[in-house]
């Protein structure tokens, strides 16, 4: 049997260099990964994005930083500096051996299974604005890239100062660079009422809390030092729009009140960033007791993947680990003594809490639906909330709309709805942000219009790279001339850099099939 000289088995890939050890994302999960590896003896690579380039973090990349990054954001070695200020344990790492590169986003993992079977190993994407995108073969991954704030929409989300509130505190904490001076934050989870307190620690006035809810639903002992610091708590509250002028949010209007401010924070709800590891095809399944949908681990954080583990907040976030940095830590031990083959000590647990998935729901609900606006649900691409719910194809495609409208059932079929579809038939989700502002949006609304557990509907997929890189960077410095022939192959075009007379006269997709099968026998 002849090889398909189109096939992608057996063509090299330029692999810049080889670790025994990666680990993605530096803060207590990833430092305490790396320093029980190097001291196993382990070659450790570790990667993070901090800081995050300006222009990656105006497409609201991780996090939604709500375009309140202060100027010095702009600044690369002065925003390292702070950060490596921040985190004291990084400078004892690079001590201790461990390669350690900031700045460094990881957009993709790559590892041999059912749908990609010829990889040299396992493999994974980095870039950095020097040396661009490069790969590097390593035997062992634990991705611990932490969390992310869930996105909320209401009128005026989009304008400059609504935020996540975690955005917030990295870049008051690690950054340095916040750029705002009067906040109010939506939301009473643990979660929320710990960046409260971070902010009032760092020098930001917090004028208020607010909740939909009748009663608060964070810890007792967080609220009470919340309160305390003299933040008021408003309940049964839900906002209904901002004031704005040319430098963004000056004010948020709620049910029946406004309260002057400059900054407004979602933080209803810290989702754990798994990104990397569902593009890479791991199993994940949704636990309303670690925030939502994780990967699907072993007791030492291996996921479905051999060789890749997680730690640290993208495997599960709870109120504890939260306020203690020392469990996400012992996560990233554990999972490097699992790496090193050894045994590890037994994996945290998070206790019994309140159900997220219904609380998630009625703050969309209370935000979204019952605002009486058809507020965009996906920024980048301005797709509404009644677009998606009433699946309607994207606007530029001028599509008179249906006159009898249907269920999501009779268009999407049997079986809970796929935000996949959703994505596909009306573009919600696909802009630059790639998702992060909305993904959990349109789970919640879905959830609600089907009227179903949040945790049966399943989040939109994600896909390689997850992280903006330029075709540019991604483009292979030397590239394999049995890859460079078969390009125009590849996609079914008619061969443009091979004169007009030398193209087969039926160069289709079709036609390849049927050479292929031809090959084969």
């Amino acid at each position: 049997m002849t090889a398909d000289p189109r096939s992608v088995a057996g063509k090299s890939l330029d692999i810049s260099e080889e670790t025994e050890i990666l680990i993605v994302g530096a803060g207590p999960a990833g430092i305490a990964a790396a320093r029980r590896a190097r001291q196993g003896g382990a070659r450790v690579l570790l990667v993070d994005e901090a800081p995050v380039p300006f222009e990656v973090m105006a497409e609201s990349l991780p996090q939604l930083w709500g375009m309140r990054m202060g100027g010095a954001t702009r600044n690369r070695t002065a925003m390292t500096e702070q950060i490596l200020t921040a985190r004291p344990a990084l400078t004892e790492l690079f001590d201790e051996g461990v390669d350690l590169r900031l700045g460094t986003a990881c957009w993709g993992l790559f590892a041999n299974q059912a749908n990609l079977g010829w990889m040299p190993g396992r493999v994974a994407g980095l870039v950095d604005p020097d040396n661009g995108s490069t790969l590097v073969r390593f035997e062992q991954a634990i991705i611990a890239t932490g969390r992310r704030d869930m996105g909320l929409a209401f009128p005026g989300w989009e304008q400059p100062g609504v935020m996540g509130a975690g955005a917030a505190l990295a870049l008051a904490r690690d950054y340095g660079a916040f750029d705002g001076r009067v906040a109010v934050m939506l939301g009473t989870a643990d979660e929320a009422l710990l960046a409260v307190l971070g902010l009032l620690e760092a020098g930001v006035a917090v004028a208020a809390v607010i909740e939909q809810a009748e009663q608060p639903v964070g810890s007792a002992a967080l609220l009470g030092r919340v309160v305390a610091a003299g933040v008021p708590v408003l309940c049964a509250q839900a906002p209904r729009g901002v004031r704005a002028d040319i430098h963004g949010v000056t004010g948020l209007r709620l049910r029946d009140r406004e309260i002057a401010c400059d900054t407004i924070l979602l933080g209803i709800g810290a989702v754990p960033m798994i990104d990397l590891v569902q593009a890479a095809g791991a199993r994940c399944v949704f636990s309303a007791a670690r925030g939502g949908f994780v990967p699907q681990t072993g007791t030492s954080g291996e996921t479905s993947l051999p060789g890749i583990r997680v730690a640290g907040d993208c495997c599960g976030i709870w109120g504890a680990k939260s306020a203690d940095p020392g469990i996400a830590a012992a996560e990233g031990r554990i999972a490097a003594e699992a790496a090193l083959g050894t045994a590890p000590e037994p994996w945290p647990a998070p206790p019994p809490g309140p159900d997220i998935g219904a609380y998630r729901k009625e703050w969309v609900r209370a935000a979204v639906i019952e605002a009486l606006s058809d507020v965009q649900i996906c920024q980048c691409e301005e797709v509404t909330a009644r677009e998606i719910l009433e699946v309607r194809p994207p606007r530029y495609l001028a599509v008179p709309p249906c006159p009898a409208p249907r269920s999501l059932t009779e268009i999407l079929g049997d079986g809970p709805p796929q935000p996949d579809q959703i994505k596909r038939l009306t573009r919600a989700g696909m802009g630059p942000c790639q998702g992060r502002r909305c993904r959990e949006q349109i789970q919640a609304l879905l959830a609600i219009a089907e009227r179903l557990d949040l945790g049966a509907v399943p989040l939109a997929g994600y896909r390689s790279p997850v992280r903006p890189v330029a075709l540019s960077t991604l483009a292979p410095g030397a590239e394999d001339p049995a890859i460079a022939a078969q390009w125009d192959s590849w996609f079914g075009m008619p061969r443009q850099w091979v004169p007009f007379w030398e193209v087969e006269e039926k160069y289709t997709v079709a036609a390849l099939a049927t050479e292929r099968a031809h090959v084969s026998e």
